[in-house]
């Protein structure tokens, strides 16, 4: 009986296989090429070991440990140690990232588009197109951590040995293994893709959370975390195996009980029951406006109250920056404060940065919502209407617009409120918001390519998400990486002044907002003369 019910999975095995063909060698030759490049570097720009000792120092202070992670080796700060404390934490979450987007593709998407109901309908097994994902995902991540292990380990470098490389890889592989079976789990829980996404996405930003506050003061709540068990196993530095085998034996029990909940659910529903609507619609319902913010109102909300606990977060460890730095003489070396301004206000310029380009994400994924709608076939009712295609787009353009201003001010009031709590002269709220309110430029070209991707070729809105990828990178890694000045150029985040160390240049903002009102006057021009997929 059992095994009618995996009957054909290895068929959707290979099903699943040939529609990404594409998507999953790109995602792991681009995890694979940042590591290496970024491994590399390591050995150019701390080439002796007075450097690799003075970034050491500069990794202990909290709020860097909050962000990338508690250290280990910091006593002899060689290339591999040092690998391991700055990119495994960051690489794990776009891991995570990777498969959260996967997983709900070939899970929910396929459900409420009617491909599972299809197959199903076929001599297919219960469980096949379940496991069948998971076997897929699973043998990605094997492959991640084969790649990953042995491109770090031909690189030569002398601490990074072996062992210590296929730890590496491994600790990726099984946050991919995990936050597959998390999003598997929440598939069922949920009773469309929207829900599976928030949820597994929820469950990645307290993980992360809980690890940022462990790391800094109680270690118990980083063991709280799966991502704290990544970084439990000290890669390059005691190299414990331990913490994988306890990532995937978890994993593996979350996995066994969704499979169990998909046996017993009926097809196209969920455990969460949907919460039944009312007789007759409410007048905000009436227009596009009004029902693209009532399809989107519980992730704009969670997002909102992320982006807060994201700025407090990061306010929290404000307190101890300044005697860190003042005590420390190899800080005060390598870190000249900038006549006028304390080191902190300096720091804060980073952490800006950071979390606007954190900030850009919900405003992106409220937009593209309407390319889902379309694909589901509901803009045709909607259009048969006296509803104009301008109006339409223009709705969940207001809606993204109105949404990336919220999150980057109620992220600048948390980071605001809990340095204020922590610090002893603590910095007025006006240079807070001018220091990340300056980035809202940056946000309305991102904002401006999906309206032109979508409009155009809906096929190329991942354009928009590969280039908020680029700018993570060369903003917030390229300082540290010294990449070249001209990598910043290619984008709109490397042209926001760096407040208020640096004076606010309004022609620069200006000419960003042209661009991003061309960027969005051609996504409309293109949305009114395109066909609507049908």
């Amino acid at each position: 009986m059992w095994k009618q019910r995996f009957h054909h999975t290895w068929n959707l095995i290979r099903f699943i296989l040939r529609r990404d063909r594409v998507r999953i060698p790109i995602w792991l030759v681009s995890i694979t090429l940042i590591t290496v490049m970024t491994a590399t570097s390591f050995t150019g720009l701390y080439a002796t070991d007075q450097d690799r000792q003075a970034i050491a120092e500069t990794m202990k202070n909290p709020a860097m440990t909050a962000m990338v992670g508690k250290g280990y080796g910091l006593e002899n700060y060689t290339e591999g140690p040092m690998m391991a404390h700055q990119m495994l934490l960051f690489t794990a979450i776009v891991v995570a990232i990777m498969s959260i987007l996967l997983v709900t593709r070939h899970t929910r998407t396929d459900e409420e588009e009617g491909r599972v109901e299809l197959i199903r309908s076929l001599p297919v097994g219960r469980l096949a197109t379940l496991s069948a994902t998971i076997i897929v995902m699973v043998g990605t991540y094997l492959l991640l951590t084969v790649l990953i292990g042995f491109s770090l380990y031909s690189l030569g470098i002398e601490s990074m040995d072996l062992n210590g490389s296929l730890l590496y890889g491994a600790a990726l592989g099984a946050t991919g293994i995990f936050f597959t079976s998390i999003t598997v789990f929440f598939a069922q829980l949920s009773s469309n893709a929207r829900g599976t996404i928030g949820f597994s996405f929820i469950v990645l930003g307290l993980a992360y959370l809980l690890r940022a506050i462990g790391d800094v003061g109680n270690e118990s709540l980083s063991w709280a975390s799966p991502l704290g068990w990544i970084l439990g196993t000290e890669v390059y530095v005691n190299n414990y195996w331990w913490p994988i085998i306890l990532t995937i034996g978890i994993a593996f029990l979350i996995a066994i009980i969704a499979l169990f909940l998909y046996a017993v659910r009926d097809l196209g529903s969920g455990f969460i029951a949907t919460k039944p609507g009312r007789v007759h619609a409410s007048k905000t319902l009436m227009s596009p406006l009004g029902l693209a913010f009532r399809l989107q109102r519980t992730g704009i909300i969670a997002w909102a109250i992320g982006m807060f606990i994201l700025g407090v977060s990061y306010g929290s460890v404000l307190g101890d920056l300044e005697s860190f730095f003042s005590s420390n003489e190899m800080m005060a070396q390598m870190l000249t404060p900038a006549e006028g301004y304390t080191l902190t206000e300096q720091f804060i310029t980073m952490l800006m940065a950071v979390i606007s380009m954190l900030c850009t994400i919900p405003p992106i994924i409220f937009l593209l919502k309407i390319k889902g709608e379309e694909k589901r076939g509901h803009l045709e009712n909607i259009l048969s209407r006296a509803i104009s295609r301008t109006r339409l787009l223009g709705s969940y353009f207001v809606l993204s617009l109105v949404s990336g201003a919220l999150m980057l001010f109620l992220a600048i009031i948390g980071l605001w409120v809990a340095a204020d709590a922590v610090m002893e002269a603590p910095i007025p709220l006006q240079s807070f918001l001018k220091a990340g309110l300056v980035y809202l430029p940056a946000i309305w070209v991102m904002i401006g390519l999906g309206v032109l991707t979508y409009g155009m070729r809906p096929r190329f809105t991942g354009l928009t998400w590969l280039l908020l990828g680029y700018s993570f990178f060369v903003v917030y890694l390229g300082r540290m990486l010294q990449l070249p000045e001209w990598m910043e150029t290619l984008s709109p985040y490397g042209y926001i002044p760096q407040v208020p160390v640096e004076e606010i240049h309004f022609w620069t903002l200006a000419a960003l907002t042209v661009l991003a009102s061309i960027l969005i006057f051609f996504g409309f021009t293109g949305f009114k003369r395109r066909d609507i997929v049908e």
